[in-house]
């Protein structure tokens, strides 16, 4: 069927018809994109016309208006329809049954409708005091009726736009800046709301709004391209869900990516990555030209009259060679040539990023259409300028997106190309693969004063995740494009075997010191003996920080830092020549020794609870944390008569009053002379998921009545559970259980990777419980949605299970969390 045929059916059919030719026309294959968008909005026109027409016969001084996005001809499958019903005031009577003619029909089949009736000065009174309306009307189409009116009211509505521009833009842009800090950037988002987002669908009409205001414009290059790539994906997703959402949630990707003839929802993600950096970039350009051009209109009369009614020329302040600030931006040198200096782009954006300027749109462009391609190796004033600006901060964001807009970074790096707008599916991390490099290179120039090669340190923040766009382990992958990445920018073999050996191991000091045993000498030997180096291993411990604080808040802590630091000192002395001792049995404190002999007195847990805190390192240099004391949770001592199921008993009701286990330890206590029995100690640092702390004696009475089976904690977790509604996600991969080899001499250390889950660690006791192994100590780490838990344990004697037994007992525990 064609266009017209369908046009035809909608008119001779009434409602029933139109609805009938829209569903026939969105169930097309053969058309998509702006055709079908312009179709859908054809055919709606028709529909709407012959409702008009037949309901305002001998009514003069009336048309119907389209506005919005559908004044703009742009209908996705579920968008409201945007009308005004205009007219000149002469029978309001007449104008209110019209609009009930034309409303009603489109309530009756589903339609959402945003309506309104003005006359011409009370649409334009409306503009002034609803920014929103204005903007709706800036793109009023005439669907039928009197032209005439619909004419007058957007020259009216135009002129009134243009005149009040120095005011109205300032209110828009501030409307735009509140927007993005409630929903975000929609380059970043895993969820991203495609129209409210920064760089989303709204913005790309308010660009719109301030071209149409003359004042200033925005840069065309790939706008247009963008703005259709995200109302591509908002028409799949309205497909998709049957619903008017700009939601592109999770468990809806994969379907709206085969929609759109996408390989997975990485892909659709990238591209919508990609078209919200495109609007981000053009808004910021935007509203920096908007900025100058109101500045200097209020300026010029002062000038002016300065100058004797001369034009004023723009102060140009030298930067660098070849690289000028004027009016506020960072442009080229009038003697700069773009096409001999190969070096300029760098020398341009360091500049910039030192004096924390932006670059200017037509310097960028300038330099990109003309620059010539850095010989290999880079000279090594490149190689500095590059460092320069990355060592910059903050300001090193917005300079590097400005070189990136324009393609100059994957021609200066070629192996960027694939983590540029590269989606990260997890909760830790809040930035795509690019930006987190960047943010990295961000944090690590705060920590360039602590370690000797600062170059390095700021290079290996820019590389450290660089094979992420290649498959395998992206630390392996990552070693060998660091390598070639250093040679080709002109590092030493020397300097570029660090590079690597920092990519590769850059994960190495936050895995083991929150998942293996310090006190276990093989630990500290394996990094030690992975690191080679104490300036490497310096350079390793700021990056490590560097990384986890640029990754998000769920990545860092003081308490990691701890655990970090710790490591890091053990293995410096490792490396000086100290060999690490192999660890005692730490003599028990008077505390500990209290509560066993009154756990062997009264048969029973015992228990008690004490705050930590860190105290503040007056020496130490300018952390990037708050300053006072931060707590690290909550020492809590648990002793015990020795007995099965201590603890799968002692995790479930810490997860019954909601309590994180951040460290454990439990062994066996040898109690003073004169007393006898035998105890389990449990020292275990916790912390309130939210709220206050329980009182002990509620967590005694609880644990009480765990071990001696009157309380079921598998049921009451469930119940907890089950008492909260389910949401839709994506469904989390299967729990994996493997044991790491060589990781302790003196126990099996069995990894556990799972969906952190309330009982999580209730469930894996159990388990360990049923397979007659101990717990000689467990490091409990929770990043986002995914717990990675190591637990040395070892067979009834203390010794190492061997390895077909410590293979069973993998297999087990992961059956039992897999069920």
């Amino acid at each position: 069927m064609t266009s017209t045929d369908t046009r035809v059916e909608a008119e001779d059919s009434g409602p029933s018809g139109y609805a009938a030719a829209r569903l026939r026309l969105l169930q097309e294959g053969a058309r998509s994109g702006p055709p079908r968008r312009a179709a859908l909005a054809e055919l709606t026109d028709d529909w709407l016309t012959g409702l008009f027409t037949a309901g305002s016969q001998g009514l003069r001084g009336v048309s119907l208006v389209a506005v919005g996005g559908y004044g703009r001809g742009e209908l996705s499958p579920r968008s409201d329809l945007d009308l005004l019903l205009l007219h000149d005031g002469s029978d309001s009577g007449a104008v209110a049954a019209l609009a009930d003619r034309l409303w009603y029909p489109v309530w009756d089949l589903g339609l959402d409708l945003d309506h309104s009736v003005r006359t011409p000065a009370e649409a334009r009174k409306t503009a002034a005091d609803d920014l929103k309306v204005q903007l709706g009307l800036l793109d009023a189409r005439h669907l039928a009726g009197d032209l005439g009116l619909t004419a007058g009211l957007r020259t009216a509505v135009l002129a009134d736009w243009r005149n009040q521009a120095p005011k109205r833009l300032p209110e828009l842009q501030e409307l735009c800046a509140e927007r993005a800090e409630r929903q975000g950037e929609l380059q970043y988002l895993l969820e991203p709301d495609l129209k409210e987002a920064r760089g989303g669908l709204r913005d790309a009409t308010a660009l719109r709004a301030v071209a149409a205001s003359w004042l200033a414009d925005a840069p065309r290059e790939g706008l247009a391209e963008a703005r259709r790539r995200l109302l591509d994906v908002r028409d799949a997703l309205h497909l998709a869900t049957g619903r008017a959402t700009d939601r592109l949630a999770l468990q809806e990707q994969d379907q709206v990516a085969a929609g759109l003839g996408l390989l997975d929802a990485d892909t659709l993600l990238r591209q919508v990555y990609e078209a919200a950096r495109v609007v981000s970039y053009a808004s910021d350009v935007t509203w920096r030209e908007v900025g100058r051009v109101l500045r200097s209109r209020a300026v010029r009369p002062r000038l002016r009259a300065m100058l004797g009614g001369g034009k004023p020329v723009a102060e140009r302040s030298p930067l660098a060679e070849g690289v000028v600030e004027q009016d506020g931006e960072v442009v080229l040198a009038r003697a700069a040539r773009p096409e001999r200096d190969p070096v300029l782009p760098l020398r341009a954006a360091a500049a910039a990023a030192q004096a924390d300027l932006p670059l200017s749109l037509h310097a960028v462009r300038r330099l990109a259409a003309a620059v010539r391609p850095l010989p290999t190796p880079w000279p090594a004033e490149a190689r500095e300028q590059l460092v320069t600006l990355l060592g910059s901060g903050r300001p090193t964001v917005e300079v590097w997106e400005a070189l990136e807009a324009e393609g100059l970074i994957t021609r200066l790096l070629p192996d960027w190309e694939r983590v540029r707008c590269r989606p990260q599916r997890n909760a830790v991390h809040i930035w795509t693969v690019d930006r987190h490099l960047i943010e990295t290179a961000v944090r690590a120039s705060e920590l360039t004063r602590r370690v000797g090669r600062p170059d390095l340190l700021l290079v290996a923040a820019l590389l450290h995740d660089i094979g992420k766009g290649w498959p395998g382990d992206h630390s392996v992958a990552g070693e060998i494009i660091a390598r070639d990445v250093a040679a080709r920018i002109g590092f030493d073999r020397v300097d570029a075997a660090v590079l690597a050996t920092l990519v590769r191991h850059h994960l190495l000091l936050i895995d083991t010191a929150t998942r293996r045993d310090l006190e276990d000498p093989a630990t500290v030997r394996s990094v030690a003996e992975a690191v080679g180096s104490q300036g490497t291993l310096e350079l390793l411990h700021a990056l490590t920080e560097a990384d986890a604080l640029a990754t998000g808040p769920a990545a860092w802590s003081s308490w990691r830092g701890g655990l970090v630091t710790d490591l890091v000192k053990r293995v410096s002395a490792v490396l000086a020549g100290d060999a690490p001792e192999e660890p005692e049995a730490a003599a028990p404190t008077a505390e500990m020794e209290r509560l066993a002999i009154e756990a062997c007195r009264t048969g029973g847990p015992v228990l008690s609870l004490r705050a930590q805190t860190e105290p503040l390192d007056t020496e130490a240099e300018p952390a990037t944390g708050p300053e006072d004391p931060e707590p690290l949770g909550v020492e809590l001592l648990i002793a015990v008569p020795d007995q099965p199921g201590v603890l799968p008993s002692v995790a479930g009701v810490l997860a019954m009053h909601r309590l994180t286990v951040r460290t454990a330890e439990l062994r066996a206590l040898d109690l003073p002379d004169g007393v006898e029995g035998s105890v389990l100690l449990l020292n275990w640092r916790v912390a309130a998921e939210y709220g206050s702390l329980p009182q002990a004696a509620r967590l005694r009475a609880d644990l009480v009545r765990a071990l001696d089976g009157s309380l079921d904690i598998t049921a009451r977790l469930a119940e907890r559970d089950a008492a909260y509604p389910r949401r839709r996600g994506v469904v989390a991969p299967p729990a994996r259980v493997t044991v790491a080899p060589a990781a302790s001499r003196l126990a099996t250390v069995i990894e556990v990777r799972a969906h952190d889950a309330p009982g999580l660690l209730h469930r894996i006791g159990r388990a360990l419980e049923t397979a007659r192994v101990r717990v000689r100590s467990m490091h409990v780490s929770t990043l986002g949605a995914n717990a990675v838990d190591a637990f040395y344990v070892t067979g009834t004697k203390g010794e190492p299970l061997p390895g077909e037994e410590a293979a069973s007992v993998a297999r087990a525990l992961e059956e039992a969390l897999r069920s």
